[in-house]
């Protein structure tokens, strides 16, 4: 390789990479509501952000159609946050750490809601996040998770219907 070409490669990774920081930050509100709506928290929302740079960044030879880079970009966030979410379920926090995460004054409606939604089923959950708490569209959500917006409709019918028994069931429940 030639001096010339040497310069060129090396003067355009740091083009490529403010292109790629650029791309990122355009949307990185939305990704942290996404996070935030998944993991329930700050500190974990903008760890799944960064992972998700991190992840992208490693993995943005493949993809294929520049024009997919944001719902490209939110599949891979869906991906940390599950992975994160199940990672919670293997752990025992301790004692340290409870004590360490700080005091939010969240409302009884808002701790049931979080409460139902972690237990519907995942497919209809990512549906009923994104549409309700990240305001998108049925065919942006279509778009993102690649399937049939028809698909995605009957998912968001059966999870908000799933919703509506588990609130109706904890509503019992707590009269008891």
């Amino acid at each position: 390789m030639s001096g010339a070409e040497m310069k060129r490669v090396t003067a355009a990774v740091p083009h490529e990479e403010t292109d790629f920081v650029k791309a990122v930050m355009e949307h990185s509100d939305q990704l942290y509501h996404i996070a935030y709506s998944y993991l329930g928290n700050r500190i974990d929302a903008l760890e799944a952000l960064q992972e998700t740079t991190c992840r992208a960044w490693m993995k943005r030879r493949t993809l294929k159609d520049p024009q997919a880079f944001k719902s490209w970009l939110i599949r891979i966030l869906i991906y940390v946050c599950i992975d994160e979410q199940r990672r919670r379920k293997r752990a025992v926090p301790t004692a340290a750490e409870n004590m360490m995460e700080p005091v939010i004054q969240n409302s009884t409606h808002s701790m049931e809601m979080q409460w139902a939604l972690s237990q519907v089923k995942l497919k209809y959950r990512h549906v009923l996040l994104l549409k309700y708490y990240n305001d998108m569209t049925l065919a942006e959500i279509a778009v993102l998770l690649k399937k049939p917006e028809g698909t995605v409709k009957t998912w968001q019918h059966k999870g908000l219907k799933q919703l509506r028994m588990i609130m109706k069931n904890r509503g019992e429940w707590n009269e008891q």
